[in-house]
């Protein structure tokens, strides 16, 4: 996995500070801000913070460097400051100064339990006043400083590692998807994965993300994410083709259901599945556990008859465990993709957002073509015990609530 922007940062913050306490015993005033501006400069944009993060030196102090740099001035012939010249540090005269700071970081662990920070922000500016209210005369860029160069500390988002309670079969229905997997690719037959994206607002919406614009002139949305009432959300639908890298998108402007689903794989299998499997006899189908292609909807399964009564296919279905989603490939081959095609864009119409999914390109050759649905499909549709007794459905001997095959009629 490459390294994240983030990590990057610390790496090169990490690496000045190391060569910034190796030369700053021999420098004068001058010489350690002309280094410090000529390392900033060398790094371009965001250089001046990071080198200032590692010194410790003042954004000021760096900018006079490198205007001393840019306009050629003469290297002065200051003297280089004794040992011990120069204010003390904070930590010398306040020992208890890093301990407090800490404290007030992580009161849980390692300080009060009722410290009067645990339920608030802890930004630098907050932190500073505490420290204030304790008698520590500290600001926050101060403060910024103790964290990183002295405590280890830094910003960080949340990491998403923690899963809920794994089921029991989790791992063998892993092994059976794979297994069922390979099986079809090696006869020939289509496996495809599917799934729906999610709901997106139509209209001069901002979108997550960063996109190249003239400089100064950022596109202009709403400040509001209100429904727009005309325009309202779809719901992309995706079935993505584990053996060709090819994939369907139906952005539906109506409900999510299982009559939508199994409606975009029957599109699907006509514009694209049909030419490429002549002779195939079985459609293997990877979906997740819950949503409008779960294993408990009804309505999934009758539709999903209906599909193979139409075509003529055995379709078999795997489900993944419950919580494991993120492993279905339509979300890593596919969708991801998508979502990076119109980062920074707002999806300002339903052919805007069909463009963009049609327009969706990998270095691999993924393909995808889509389409606007603007189909009804009602919520609610009761499925009864009678149509479900019609269902030509064989179960497989290992969870056969995840594992099925449905058979045509005739």
């Amino acid at each position: 996995m490459p390294p994240t922007p983030a990590r990057e940062a610390d790496d090169v913050v990490a690496m000045l500070s190391k060569k910034f306490e190796a030369l700053r015993d021999g420098m004068n005033e001058t010489m350690c801000r002309r280094w410090a501006a000529s390392e900033a400069l060398a790094i371009g944009h965001g250089g001046l913070t990071l080198v200032s993060e590692a010194t410790g030196l003042s954004r000021p102090r760096i900018r006079r460097g490198i205007s001393e740099l840019e306009h050629g001035e003469a290297v002065s012939s200051e003297r280089v400051r004794r040992p011990g010249a120069g204010r003390p540090k904070l930590t010398e005269t306040s020992p208890a100064l890093l301990a407090d700071l800490e404290g007030l970081v992580d009161p849980q662990t390692r300080g009060d339990p009722m410290s009067p920070l645990r339920w608030t922000n802890k930004g630098t500016r907050t932190l500073a006043q505490e420290l204030a209210r304790r008698g520590y005369a500290v600001s926050p860029r101060t403060v910024a400083g103790l964290l990183q160069r002295d405590l280890g500390y830094n910003l960080q988002v949340t990491q998403k590692t923690r899963e809920g309670a794994d089921h029991p079969d989790r791992n063998a229905q892993f092994e059976y998807i794979n297994r069922r997997v390979r099986e079809s690719q090696r006869r020939g037959e289509p496996v495809i994965s599917v799934d729906t994206k999610k709901k997106e607002l139509v209209g001069d919406f901002a979108n997550a993300g960063r996109e190249w614009q003239p400089k100064g002139q950022p596109e202009k949305v709403r400040t509001h994410d209100f429904q727009d009432k005309q325009l309202g959300k779809v719901a992309p639908y995706g079935v993505y083709d584990m053996s060709k890298n090819q994939g369907w998108v139906s952005v539906g402007t109506d409900h999510d259901t299982p009559a939508f689903a199994v409606a975009t794989i029957r599109q699907w299998w006509r514009q694209m599945g049909k030419p490429l499997y002549t002779k195939a006899r079985q459609l293997l189908v990877t979906a997740d556990c819950g949503g409008s292609n779960g294993h408990r909807p009804r309505l999934w399964k009758l539709e999903l008859q209906r599909l193979a009564d139409d075509i003529g296919l055995q379709i078999a279905v795997c489900h993944f465990p419950p919580g494991t989603s993120k492993w279905n490939k339509i979300e890593h081959r596919m969708f991801c993709h998508i979502t990076r095609n119109w980062r920074g864009r707002p999806l300002e119409s339903h052919e805007t957002i069909v463009s963009l999914i049609a327009n969706t390109t990998t270095e691999r050759g993924l393909k995808i073509r889509a389409r606007l649905d603007r189909r009804s499909y009602p919520k609610g549709i009761v499925v009864t015990d009678e149509q479900l007794a019609t269902l030509r459905i064989k179960r497989a001997t290992f969870h056969g609530d995840w594992n099925y095959v449905i058979m045509p009629r005739q």
